[in-house]
């Protein structure tokens, strides 16, 4: 596979994964899923910033990105000249809920080390949906997720996701969606 297909295909298949995050500050608001409840630190064990109304805003946005990117799939694998991954149910489902559900647990991860809401915590904050999204993915659909994700692919995610993620924080932080731009 040539660098550039490797970044088109890594790109694609990573979308269902990378918009939900960024859909649940949309959705904003709601009862947050920890309860209110404290961990044995007296810290929160999420906060308020991760909430059922979010997460399920959140999944269902890259779960209907996927299927629209399996409706135009076709036309556009024709017009690149490339073959590019279709999505499963499973997988739709997934990789959504697997992003959301690594940031649950760096929100968890970064209460214990007694950081605050929104505060920074380098490749944990850019990787941690990734990781989640890929390791669900990975158990739910093997076959696929070995197909599609081969090592290069998986090189290129690692890579090309810390770079999408600051760009991508930044310009909702200049959109006001965001207080920090990290």
């Amino acid at each position: 596979m040539h660098a550039v297909e490797a970044v088109v295909v890594a790109f694609w298949t990573m979308l269902p994964a990378y918009v939900p995050n960024n859909a649940a500050v949309l959705a904003g608001g709601g009862r947050p899923i920890d309860g209110g409840r404290t961990w044995r630190d007296g810290n929160r064990l999420l906060g308020d910033g991760k909430t059922w109304r979010g997460t399920l805003f959140g999944t269902l946005a890259g779960a209907a990105l996927a299927l629209v990117l399996n409706a135009v799939a076709p036309a556009v694998s024709s017009g690149l000249g490339l073959a590019l991954p279709r999505f499963p149910l499973v997988v739709a489902l997934t990789l959504p809920f697997g992003a959301m559900l690594g940031d649950i647990l760096a929100s968890f991860l970064k209460r214990r080390s007694g950081r605050e809401r929104g505060a920074a915590f380098p490749l944990l904050d850019q990787l941690d949906f990734v990781v989640i999204a890929l390791a669900l993915t990975a158990v739910a659909a093997p076959g696929w997720f070995r197909d599609t994700f081969t090592l290069t692919v998986v090189v290129v995610v690692l890579v090309l996701t810390p770079a999408l993620h600051v760009l991508t924080n930044g310009i909702a932080y200049l959109l006001g969606l965001k207080d920090e731009p990290w």
